[in-house]
């Protein structure tokens, strides 16, 4: 007679959050304004604003999209603000920085809309590895949004967890 196989982790009361699994698929693309400069180092307003006007916008429709300059130029702050007003109403959003920071602001975006009750007073395993590029921000307003409701926090596996945080005993 076989004993029966008991899931120790599924009555433990654990829930699992994978921010892989909130990772929104829609498409991410770069925005490069150092060719517009003049001689690849100076900014010129006319010449800058003739590249906006004749710039191919639709190619950023419905993606996420980061800005910036590759060359070491001074660019003053209303280059990136016509740019802003280029890809308003055509990207889902902009972010002036690097991937990573793009990545970070769609992560926050995603995070502000969990409905953080749902784990009032459980115990959260926040899964660790992922095959997608989860930025450390995305942990970092996970726990802040989850730390005030939750019971526990923990990262990692259900196996092998890191405790993060425990609610003090009243």
């Amino acid at each position: 007679m076989a004993d029966e196989i008991i899931n120790k982790v599924e009555k433990s009361g654990l829930v699992t959050i994978d921010l892989e699994q909130l990772y929104p698929r829609t498409k991410r693309m770069s925005l490069d304004i150092s060719p517009w400069l003049f001689e690849g180092v100076m900014l010129r307003e006319k010449d800058f604003r003739e590249h906006i006007k004749n710039h191919d916008w639709s190619q950023y429709n419905d993606a996420y999209v980061h800005v910036f300059c590759s060359e070491d130029a001074i660019i003053p702050q209303w280059a990136w603000i016509l740019v802003a007003r280029a890809l308003n109403g055509r990207a889902v959003r902009t972010v002036f920085g690097d991937r990573e920071a793009l990545e970070a602001m769609v992560f926050e975006s995603v995070i502000d809309q969990i409905d953080i009750y749902e784990y009032h007073g459980k115990k959260v395993i926040v899964k660790g590895c992922s095959n997608l590029p989860v930025p450390i921000q995305a942990y970092i307003k996970l726990t802040e949004r989850l730390t005030p409701v939750v019971q526990s926090l923990m990262y990692g596996e259900a196996c092998s967890t890191v405790p993060i945080y425990k609610k003090p005993k009243e």
